[in-house]
């Protein structure tokens, strides 16, 4: 077990020295440095906090911090959902969201420059400007891109252009010793060793600190166009998911989701943009499918088809969103899902367990066939056309500590559930702190063993971000 000191004044006085950059000590530190969007799982004040504007900063206060065994926990935005950068050690919180520089694009190569505290909205904007897409497409749209390679962040769009690691070509990295280092290259392939970049991506800042990305982008489609798919239910629904793949189609974004979760997402937004009833016939839950390509008539072709694949396999409607208005909304809808539920529950855990998409039927199903037997109420949704589930479990009467027991109870069951279906305990969220023991639980001791060492080489004194992915304190 690793053994941590108090920041003394004279460290303080020392990290002051050592930066550009103000240290903030006390009351002056930001209240929401002690959490992320998940304080289920606890949240503690730092004793100092950093708002770093260089690797040069950084790096300072790393070397200081090491060679005094001062525990250091980095974030960006803290619109994480699994503890990852919550300072449960206490120590010293280094943030990076003053980093938002865009460095500048390679538009003969395809990549942009930027620092970690540029948020993924920002880059996605700046992008199109320029005629160019950033394909990961994660649905909290204000977190760091920072953060989202430190996650690997998925989000809707992964269904056709892959996860935030496949679009990470290099970065610039600050080791616990506080070394700077450059992992990967502006490159198209690599067989050069061990590949200590995608080490860092999904990390979740426990094996060093990105200051400096090099991100890979791609022409921007010209024409997109969704789909919003109603069924009587959920199973219908998930059922003709695999079907898109089986007739050729490629869907830039494959989302389902149940009515309930879109209720509370439309009464937060003030705004129904999906039908409930069809035909006299209430609707139980909704695919909504975006397809992306560079002539109208290409992206004629896949609604027609894509229309009639899902009406033969029983959707009730096919309305087609085809202005950039109607899109906006109908995404609008999705990506507010989260905030839907936590403005209506005061108690909220969750899990983003991914299942191969041929399982996702069966596991759904599995969850649902043991929800009434808690006292919490199970909303979900997920990115259907990969296989990663949203599971909320959301109580408002309960006391807090029957909560708990009562939640772990059922995640232990549906991830085990994951497991025995060849499915993983995260697909994008991460680990964190709050699913170390599933994550445990599901890849076996070996496996931990062997993420434990990786952190030792990478931080022999185990003070960054301690606590988190794969061992406790």
């Amino acid at each position: 077990m690793a053994q941590y000191n108090s920041v003394t004044p004279e460290i303080i006085e020392q990290l002051k020295a050592a930066v550009s950059c103000q240290v903030y000590t006390g009351e002056d530190v930001n209240a929401d440095y002690a959490r992320d969007e998940m304080p289920i799982y606890g949240t503690r004040m730092p004793e100092v906090a950093i708002d770093v504007t260089s690797t040069e900063d950084v790096a300072a206060i790393m070397k200081i911090c090491n060679e005094n065994h001062i525990p250091v926990t980095c974030r960006g935005a803290g619109t994480g959902l699994a503890g990852a950068c919550t300072p449960i050690a206490g120590g010293v919180v280094i943030c990076t969201t003053k980093m938002k520089k865009i460095l500048g694009y390679d538009t003969d190569n395809f990549v942009v420059h930027v620092q970690p505290g540029v948020l993924l909205n920002d880059l996605a904007e700046d992008a199109l400007k320029q005629g160019l897409l950033y394909p990961p497409d994660p649905g909290e749209k204000f977190a760091t891109l920072g953060g989202n390679v430190a996650t690997n962040a998925g989000g809707m769009r992964a269904v056709k252009y892959g996860a935030t690691r496949d679009y990470v070509s290099a970065m610039t990295v600050v080791l616990p010793s506080g070394e700077i280092v450059k992992f990967g290259s502006n490159v198209s392939k690599t067989s050069s060793g061990y590949s200590l970049l995608n080490l860092m991506i999904g990390s979740e800042g426990t094996l060093g600190i990105i200051t400096e990305l090099t991100l890979k982008l791609i022409p921007a489609p010209k024409q997109t166009v969704s789909l919003i798919v109603p069924f009587e239910d959920l199973q219908t629904a998930i059922a003709t998911v695999p079907l898109f793949k089986k007739n050729h189609m490629n869907p830039q974004a494959l989302e389902f989701f149940e009515r309930e979760i879109l209720i509370s997402s439309e009464e937060y937004l003030g705004k129904a943009v999906f039908p409930r009833n069809v035909g006299g016939t209430d609707v139980g839950a909704y695919l909504l499918v975006t397809f992306d390509g560079n002539t109208q008539d290409e992206i004629d072709a896949m609604v027609e088809q894509g229309a009639e694949l899902v009406l033969e396999a029983g959707a009730m409607d096919v309305l087609v969103a085809d202005s950039p208005t109607k899109m906006k909304d109908a995404w609008a809808a999705r990506s507010s899902f989260l905030e839907g539920i936590e403005e209506q529950t005061k108690l909220l855990d969750e899990c983003d367990v991914v299942v191969p998409v041929s399982r996702i039927a069966d596991f759904v199903g599995y969850f649902k066939s043991i929800e009434g037997n808690y006292d919490f109420a199970v909303k979900s949704f997920g990115h259907a056309g990969d296989g990663n589930l949203h599971i909320y479990t959301c109580a408002n009467d309960m006391d807090l500590d029957e909560f708990k027991k009562q939640v772990d109870d059922f995640m232990n069951h549906i991830y085990d559930k994951a497991t025995e279906m060849g499915g993983l305990v995260s697909g994008e969220h991460g680990i964190g702190m709050g699913k170390i023991d599933y994550l445990a639980r599901s890849v076996g001791a070996t496996n931990m063993k062997l993420m434990e060492e990786i952190k030792k080489v990478f931080d022999p004194n185990l003070i960054l971000n301690p606590g988190k992915v794969c061992y406790k304190l």
